[in-house]
Formats: C-alpha cells, structure tokens, sequence
C-alpha cells in the first residue's frame, strides 16, 4: 500500500507503517529541521513543504494527518478546527480529492474530543467517508508514559472497503525494552536497545525535544497499519 505522509514531523507515521509493510510516496512537512531528518531517513522520498499549496496528483492507498493541534490543545487558545493551526484539517479533506479517496489515518492530541471531533468526523461523512475513532494512549504499546492521542481511521463508503474497527484491535507491547524505566539515565549504554531510528533516538524518541513533538509513537500506527493490510487482504 502506498502512503502519503502529510504534516510528517520527524516521520513516526511512515516509521511505523513501513513496518507493516506499507510504502511511503511523500511527505509534506513545513518545518526546515524535521525535512532534514526526513531526508536522511527517506533519501529518495519526495518532501513537499506546504499542505495549502500541494499538488500531488498520483493515487495513493492511505493519507496519514497528524495535522496540528495547537488550537485544540489545553495549552493553546482552544479556538478548535476553526484556528488558523488545527484548521489546516480542511486541507486534508482537499488533498483526499487529489489521490483518488483513498483510505485516511488522523492523529490529534485527546483534546480534540471535546474541541473539534463532531467537526472532523461530520466533515469525513459529508466527504462521504465512514470513520472510526478511539483515544489510544502510548502507554498501550508499553511506552513509559501515557500521552493520550485520538486515532481515526476512515474510507469512502462508496468503495465498500472493509472497516478497520480500531476498538477492536489487540494492542501489544511495543516497549519491552521500556520495563522498569524510571529515568531518562536507564537507558545509558544498555546494550540491548535497538539502534537508532529517528534523531539518533530509540523507537521515536528523539534527543531533541523540538523534533519529539512533531512524532506520533510509531508503534501505534505499525498496529493499526497492520489491520489496515488485513482489512484490504479480506
């Protein structure tokens, strides 16, 4: 399955679907930092910097939004989907029409449940996209802290594509190497963590905290990507 990447960040979304098996065609990401550590992650992949402006015309098989939530978090001004920030969702709506409609996966933080879903989730059906959605923590892929994060997934009704019921899926530990963590200094020459992924970090975390908030934990969306996969196989 091919995906496009829009509001990339650091690319924990594209970490964590290739993992299940999908293929990143492109990002969009504005920040000059985050493109850098796309770039050398993702040499031969192509960054586009501006969602308002983007003209990518090939089909896809998934677009995936982690569109910005400084209008939606409780330590911004609240303004909701109507901000200048978080309003820059219409776009993904705009960029749907582009790629042929095809299957969608949006990360916001928890605050949105109260301060903007019934917009999101009305906009996907008047588009004509059923969706599904759940607020699904770090800590349920064993990550030591918790950073609740609503997740939906949404397709056009008109294909008859298979839901992906995220309440359904079983979650399993992505951190096991995370057990027992009590402060950053655990993780000093432990020889059993994985190599660097992004940012010379460890499974998304990244060492400088400017890049750590423009990620999603990638073990999340390598779950749901690989229900995505069966929902498509069945």
């Amino acid at each position: 399955m091919k995906v496009l990447d829009l509001f990339s960040g650091i690319g924990g979304f594209s970490l964590g679907l290739e993992r299940a098996g999908m293929e990143t065609v492109a990002f969009c990401e504005i920040e000059p930092y985050c493109q850098k550590i796309l770039k050398k992650h993702w040499p031969d992949v192509e960054i586009y910097s501006d969602v308002t402006n983007l003209k990518f015309v090939e089909n896809v098989d998934l677009v995936t939004a982690g569109f910005p939530c400084q209008d939606i978090s409780c330590s911004g001004k609240r303004a909701g989907i109507s901000g200048s920030r978080s309003g820059l969702f219409w776009y993904v709506i705009r960029t749907l029409c582009m790629v042929g409609r095809p299957r969608v996966l949006l990360e916001n933080v928890a605050g949105l449940l109260t301060r903007g879903l019934g917009t999101v989730l009305g906009a996907m059906a008047a588009f004509g996209y059923d969706a599904e959605w759940n607020c699904i923590p770090a800590g349920a892929v064993g990550a030591p802290h918790r950073r609740d994060r609503v997740w939906i997934t949404a397709h056009d009704r008109c294909k008859r594509k298979q839901r992906v019921r995220i309440k359904e899926i079983q979650w399993q530990p992505g951190f096991s190497w995370c057990k027992n963590v009590r402060g950053a200094e655990v993780f000093r020459e432990r020889p059993d963590l994985y190599p660097p992924t992004l940012c010379r970090g460890r499974h998304g975390i990244s060492e400088r905290l400017d890049a750590l908030g423009n990620a999603v934990v990638p073990q999340i969306p390598e779950i749901i990507g690989r229900a995505i996969m069966e929902a498509e196989n069945r």
